[in-house]
């Protein structure tokens, strides 16, 4: 739940920050220009509103992608960023060793996040496995598994 929120909260921010831009632009911009006795569109007629708005478009996208971007490699339950990516797959032998992926983990260790690099079915989304709260149980269990 603590993720949605501090997802929409960024979103709202964001919002936020475009409405206060988009206030700007129509307190700083002159109006459109009058012809024979008619008001010209600000879009797509004249040309400093047209650009103006191109850049503003540009900029909430960008801003609409790094909110996403910088949201999916976040932890689900501590909101910490995921570190110590680690390689696994290859390219020249996926069908041996697996596709390539990219495996992300919490610092405080509550859970890993797998990113496939190589999509044959569209999109798939990236797999997320939540850790219990004991992390040296499963270190544990290996250790153990080994000796006997």
């Amino acid at each position: 739940m603590k993720y949605w929120l501090f997802f929409s909260a960024k979103l709202a921010l964001a919002a936020a920050v475009f409405a206060g831009i988009w206030m700007a632009m129509e307190l700083l911009l002159p109006d459109p220009a009058m012809f024979n006795d008619v008001k010209m569109r600000r879009f797509g007629q004249d040309f400093t509103w047209t650009t103006a708005i191109f850049a503003y478009f540009l900029a909430a996208a960008g801003a609409l992608y790094v909110i996403v971007l910088d949201q999916r490699y976040r932890c689900r339950t501590c909101l910490r960023k995921l570190r110590m990516p680690v390689n696994s797959g290859a390219w020249d032998q996926m069908l041996r060793i697996g596709t390539p992926q990219v495996e992300y983990i919490c610092p405080f260790g509550h859970g890993t996040l797998n990113v496939k690099l190589v999509h044959f079915a569209g999109r798939e989304g990236d797999d997320w496995r939540e850790h219990d709260d004991n992390i040296w149980r499963e270190l544990e269990g290996l250790s153990g598994s080994r000796r006997k």
